[in-house]
């Protein structure tokens, strides 16, 4: 596969290891490192695919196609993120006055369930990205403080992760999960993504909605909360920005490539149970890649079901691990540290019910 060879080969496994741990530690480790985050993920990315041995023309197109047209949607996360924030930008005045408006009528609460809960399911329709953007414009102009604005964005992240999984319009790890199950057995279409994953996902991002409530909106009023959130990004700003996000994705892309012997190696080895939590590693890799590794019509409805429910939720917990993430990330200048402290936490609850669930109900699936 992609020129990787057959058996494993000792200094590409330890290669990527180190890798592997750069980029789990560097960025909470090293202040530089954490404030630069886009440029440390495509240096770690080139590394990886040089000591993997798998560059190409092909893949060095892909990288730096993806961030514009995402594998085979017609507009990518650059564009979206651009044009939209230039409207924004120009428009500022009446998108701030409406989102503040409708939060000062439905009261935080309720504001913060309908929010969550719709994003997290139109993700699936709208597709993530244009959700990413919408997400991070909102709550930036929303008049909480850091601190709730820093929760709402990460509880909605994982909402939006999860949702959009439901079509193969949401992301584009669900449009290459249903492309690699078209043939037999599955036949896949459509509704596909729905059919296998919607019994544990829509319940999900309804649950989160409900814990945003109870986690964000149990100590907050828009009364003495209240904090200025006047529009003050530059054009400039706006921009960067989208470059930003266009070499973050980019830089995903070749690191993804460059984990895949790794993968490849081991993959056959571990059971479904393992892989639902060694699928943790999507909390720093593309998740797009992975399945495309992963996932074969060879595999069980439930091997399927839980190594994507693995990657979905890991997804949550740290910055590169989504797009939302990376967005909304970059939007309000989020750091890696600051993330972790409820990414990871709120991860690794959200990984044990879903384990506990998938224990209760795998016999059925």
């Amino acid at each position: 596969m992609d020129n990787i060879p057959e058996q494993p080969v000792l200094y590409i496994v330890i290669g990527l290891l180190i890798i592997t741990l750069m980029v789990l530690l560097l960025p909470f480790r090293v202040k530089k490192v954490g404030e630069h985050l886009e440029p440390f993920f495509l240096v770690m990315g080139i590394i990886a695919v040089s000591v993997s041995g798998l560059w190409s023309w092909g893949l060095v197109k892909e990288a730096l196609k993806a961030p514009v047209i995402i594998r085979s949607f017609p507009i990518g996360i650059f564009q979206v993120v651009l044009v939209f924030g230039l409207l924004i930008h120009y428009f500022n005045k009446p998108f701030h006055n409406g989102i503040v408006s409708l939060a000062d009528k439905l009261g935080p609460k309720i504001f913060l369930f309908l929010f969550i809960t719709l994003l997290g399911l139109l993700s699936s329709v709208i597709s993530v990205i244009v959700t990413a953007v919408i997400l991070a414009e909102v709550v930036a102009v929303l008049p909480f403080s850091r601190r709730h604005k820093i929760k709402t964005i990460i509880v909605t992240c994982f909402a939006a992760g999860l949702g959009a999984v439901l079509t193969p319009v949401g992301e584009p790890l669900s449009t290459i999960l249903v492309n690699k199950l078209t043939g037999p057995p599955y036949n896949a279409g459509f509704l596909f993504p729905v059919d296998i994953f919607g019994m544990y996902v829509i319940p999900g991002v309804i649950a989160l909605a409900i814990f945003g409530v109870i986690y964000i909106g149990r100590d907050i009023s828009l009364e003495t909360e209240r904090v200025d959130s006047t529009y003050s990004e530059t054009s400039r700003g706006v921009i960067m920005r989208a470059v930003k996000v266009f070499i973050f994705v980019a830089a995903l892309i070749l690191l993804g490539e460059g984990m895949k012997p790794l993968i490849v190696w081991y993959l056959d080895k571990i059971s479904p149970w393992v892989l639902y939590w060694i699928n943790t590693i999507s909390a720093f890799l593309d998740n797009a890649t992975l399945t495309a590794v992963e996932i074969g019509p060879e595999m069980t409805r439930f091997q399927i079901l839980s190594a994507i429910l693995g990657l979905l939720i890991a997804g949550g917990m740290l910055i590169p691990g989504n797009i939302p993430n990376i967005v909304a990330a970059e939007r309000l200048k989020i750091s890696m540290g600051e993330w972790a402290r409820i990414g990871v936490p709120l991860g690794a609850v959200i990984m044990i019910i879903y384990f506990i669930a998938l224990i209760f109900t795998h016999t059925h699936v």
